[in-house]
């Protein structure tokens, strides 16, 4: 058994981004924080699946480049491999929201340059229209 503090994730950027409190074997576990106006990069992964549960603050996520969901405190989205996602704080608070990512595998994450305005993405491979 492992009893980890959430508290002391670093996050990638300093202050805000991924922050990883466990690391495999089986399963990553971290918590995203954003802050006002921060935004994570748009991107998906191929064979896992990500789920995230809100624990503060509220953000946009927009799946595939298509469809956007405003999530707050309580929230619970979970993405299927292959499903693009890209989460913008436009609130005035801090965003944080615990993520699980099963199975682990710390080379699948494929980054697809869009943002909010900018023409549809590509679907990722294998995926057909949501």
């Amino acid at each position: 058994m492992r009893l980890i503090d959430m508290r002391e994730a670093p996050y990638r950027f300093g202050e805000y981004g991924p922050g990883y409190i466990s690391r495999g074997p089986r399963t990553d576990v971290g918590v995203v924080r954003l802050r006002p106006g921060d935004d994570a990069v748009n991107h998906y992964h191929a064979q896992i699946e990500e789920s995230f549960y809100v624990l503060e603050g509220e953000a946009t996520l927009w799946v595939d480049g298509r469809t956007s969901h405003t999530l707050t405190v309580g929230d619970v989205a979970q993405l299927e491999p292959g499903e693009q996602h890209y989460f913008v704080n436009n609130s005035d608070t801090v965003f944080r929201a615990l993520f699980i990512k099963a199975p682990y595998d710390p080379q699948d994450g494929v980054q697809v340059d869009w943002k909010p305005g900018d023409p549809e993405p590509a679907l990722a491979p294998g995926r057909t229209e949501p």
